[in-house]
């Protein structure tokens, strides 16, 4: 049986998909409006505030590994209360508010292809069209995007690349000199606008379960995703700036990228990039419908992850994804990109403020640093503040859609609380991970038989934080196998099957078996190995 983990490149591609999913194609015209010649600053600055927030996701997705995601980490932190179940509220809105800036773009690239210019009519008919057809699709059962995401990924990122590369040695220098910064409050500001474009990382935990080595592979996969992804954002808006005159900027905000390119390649360039940006934009929103959205939907409908639960269709939620999509269009019809734009950021910054202080909170059970974990808490709010004063006083109209979001979502979860209460764990696999964690002392005894069925020399030792007596901080009952003979890679998953087989353990019960050679045993020193011993004798004693 072939291995089904995921690994470290899968992992970080996944996160990389997340955010290059048509955001940066919508939302950079806002940036360079507000920010002009510092664009790239202010891209940078959102950026620094993703990643720091990657670092409390990945000490909370390594600890508490949960299809649930985010709102399963606030739910670890504060309970099942009033502000974890709005927080879902808020979290299932914010990723409508994504939706409809996906199909916004979608539309004004794809009017732009079709006519040459805009037209809010085409531009209207489009959003309907895209929006209404992954729908259908999706009601279905049927992800079209597939394994084609993943192509998709790369086809997007190697446009860019080629974009910046040809543009980079066409910008003109005077467009990014100081002098040509605004104030640094619009600078920040233009950062935090579009702050959404970085929405997208955090789909990285919903991998722990599925993750290879999840201890090492989680945090290097947010970390190097959020840094890829910062490199890639502010080259572009680098390029964008030095090749297009403020003017054109202003004239065509909602698809600044594809003008961006015509300078240096011509109308080929505007249209390659507005292809892009389509089917950018038309597989985020599939891939949105497909994926978190649904699963805050569930949640929001059961308090948690309902058994029946699967990857691959939405088994009996389909009122909600006909309700997404209603709010999607409706909500991409009313609002211009400004107004999504700040509704989404600001969304986004209140959620993942929330998961810094979850980690900020747990920062013991999580092994964290309180430091960045607060840093994060703190510069989220402060930047959602930041982004609601300057928009109150420069376009006060722009906060109307962030008001309905906040409001309504906040009264909703008051007014629903009636009927639904949250559960102890959204995810019911995670319940079970824990339960089995507090009991891992009355487990040992029947995978010692097991081990001792399949490999009667073995010498068997506790590790990590179980071996420590650190109950909150394990997530994982680890275990090493020492043996006379050294295995290859294929005995050691197929003796670990016939372990958890013979022990009656589920797949998703958290123990892990290192197999060693005795000429290996350095390797136990710094995981606080503490030998184990059957109830009648010790496994192995006499083992070399």
């Amino acid at each position: 049986m072939a291995d089904k983990k995921i690994g470290l490149l899968e992992a970080t591609s996944i996160g990389i998909g997340g955010m290059i999913g048509g955001g940066i194609f919508a939302v950079l015209g806002l940036t360079v409006l507000l920010a002009r010649g510092a664009a790239p600053l202010a891209f940078l600055v959102a950026g620094l505030i993703a990643l720091v927030t990657s670092y409390s996701y990945a000490k909370l997705a390594v600890r508490f590994p949960s299809e649930g995601g985010t709102i399963e980490f606030i739910l670890r932190a504060f309970g099942p209360g009033l502000i974890p179940a709005w927080l879902n509220i808020l979290l299932l809105a914010s990723y409508i508010i994504m939706l409809s800036l996906y199909a916004y773009a979608f539309g004004s690239y794809g009017a732009v292809l079709l006519k040459g210019t805009e037209d809010p009519l085409l531009k209207k008919a489009l959003i309907i069209i895209v929006v209404s057809t992954f729908t259908f699709l999706n009601l279905l059962g049927a992800l079209i995007v597939g394994r084609a995401e993943d192509i998709m990924v790369v086809i997007k990122v190697l446009i860019l690349l080629f974009f910046s590369a040809l543009g980079f040695m066409n910008i003109d220098p005077n467009r990014l000199m100081p002098s040509e910064y605004p104030p640094p409050l619009h600078i920040l500001t233009g950062g935090l606008i579009i702050f959404l474009a970085y929405e997208g990382f955090e789909l990285i935990a919903n991998t722990a379960t599925e993750i290879r080595d999840p201890d090492q592979n989680l945090p290097r996969a947010f970390y190097a995703a959020v840094l890829f992804v910062i490199f890639i954002y502010a080259l572009v808006a680098l390029v964008a700036v030095g090749n297009l005159p403020f003017d054109e900027v202003v004239r065509a905000k909602d698809y600044v990228l594809a003008e961006a390119a015509r300078p240096f390649l011509g109308q080929a360039g505007f249209v390659l990039i507005g292809i892009a940006a389509v089917l950018s934009t038309a597989s985020a929103i599939n891939a949105t419908l497909y994926g978190t959205a649904r699963i805050s939907y569930l949640v929001a409908k059961y308090g948690e992850l309902p058994r029946i639960f699967s990857r691959r269709i939405w088994k009996g939620a389909y009122e909600g994804l006909i309700i997404l999509a209603v709010l999607t269009i409706m909500a991409a019809l009313s609002f211009d990109l400004e107004n999504i734009s700040v509704a989404g950021s600001l969304g986004f910054l209140v959620v993942f403020a929330m998961v810094n202080f979850a980690n900020l909170k747990l920062a013991k059970v999580t092994s964290a640093s309180r430091i960045p974990a607060a840093i994060g808490g703190i510069g989220c709010l402060l930047s959602a503040v930041v982004l609601v004063v300057h928009t109150l006083k420069t376009n006060p109209s722009s906060l109307k859609s962030a008001t309905i979001l906040i409001g309504a979502t906040f009264l909703f979860e008051m007014v629903f609380r009636t009927r639904r209460r949250f559960s102890e764990f959204v995810d019911w696999r995670l319940r079970e991970k824990e339960a089995f964690l507090d009991r891992y002392e009355d487990h040992l005894k029947t995978i010692l038989e097991a081990i001792g069925s399949h490999f009667r020399e073995a010498e068997v030792y506790l590790l990590d934080e179980l071996a420590r007596g650190e109950r909150e901080g394990a997530n994982k009952l680890h275990l090493a196998v020492v043996l006379p003979r050294k295995l290859s890679p294929e005995e050691k998953r197929r003796g670990e099957r016939k372990i958890r087989t013979s022990a009656g353990l589920k797949s998703h019960h958290p123990l892990k078996i290192t197999f060693l050679h005795p000429q290996e045993k350095e390797w136990l020193a710094p995981h606080s190995a503490k030998k184990i011993r059957e109830v009648n004798r010790p496994l192995g004693a006499d083992s070399p």
